[in-house]
């Protein structure tokens, strides 16, 4: 064990994963915009005997997240598992097709994630070691409608993961990234569609750590919605656009 870092902790699948690190008995720093639900996260765990540190902060702001880093680091140790988790979901699709919303979505997924990798990144370097674990999603195989922003946003995710593996293999740091499907979150709770495979946010968190823990590289659930969507990767264009004309809004 050691100090671990997650990023969107304040909801959802962030505040599951920090709550079965700090269980597990790793030192556990965690991040998000709202400092009471860090403060009320801290509180929870405390209840079981887990020690939880809130770092308030906002990942699009480099500045910011580099500060929040180097607190972490001189006040607990430094950071062994960073499992950078914040984003968000913007739903629109071509008759509200929004270049702001996309750019939002862009800022936030891929660039608030960046940022957070930078400064952990550049630690870890020095001490040769440690582990890094992204959030994408089932979504970064391929295109579905109304996630153009979200999908492309997840997408980039998983193409830099795939890209920094082989180096990071080489400088003694691990690389995962974890797709999951649809897990039940506040987010989720405003979708007005069928979510299939719906999983609890506790299960996935078992399914994040039990996985980092073992090191790999692709963490994915439910794994059969998954296997589902990796297969949709082979499908031609043809096939694969009449399956996905069926989720359009009549």
């Amino acid at each position: 064990m050691g100090v671990a870092w997650v990023t969107g902790a304040g909801k959802g699948i962030g505040r599951a994963v920090a709550l079965e690190l700090a269980q597990r008995g790793w030192s556990v720093a965690v991040s998000a915009r709202t400092q009471p639900d860090l403060d009320t996260l801290a509180k929870e765990a405390s209840v079981t005997g887990s020690h939880i540190v809130p770092v308030a902060l906002d990942v699009i702001q480099p500045l910011m997240v580099s500060q929040a880093v180097e607190q972490i680091e001189n006040e607990i140790g430094g950071i062994d598992l960073a499992i950078l988790n914040a984003g968000s979901y913007l739903r629109f699709g071509a008759t509200n097709f929004d270049a702001e919303k996309f750019r939002r979505q862009i800022e936030l997924n891929v660039m608030g994630t960046v940022n957070c990798l930078e400064p952990v990144l550049r630690n870890m370097r020095k001490r040769s070691r440690g582990h890094i674990a992204v959030v994408s999603s089932l979504t970064a195989y391929r295109g579905l409608p109304y996630a153009s922003a979200y999908g492309a946003s997840k997408a980039a995710l998983t193409n830099m993961c795939e890209a920094l593996k082989p180096e990071l293999d080489a400088l003694g740091i691990g690389m995962s990234v974890i797709h999951p499907g649809f897990v039940k979150t506040p987010l989720t709770d405003k979708n007005d569609f069928g979510m299939p495979f719906l999983m609890e946010a506790n299960d996935a968190a078992r399914r994040v750590v039990d996985g980092v823990e073992r090191g790999k590289f692709e963490i994915l659930f439910p794994r059969r919605f998954g296997y589902m969507l990796k297969i949709g990767r082979f499908l031609p264009y043809k096939l694969y656009f009449k399956i996905t004309a069926k989720l359009l809004k009549k």
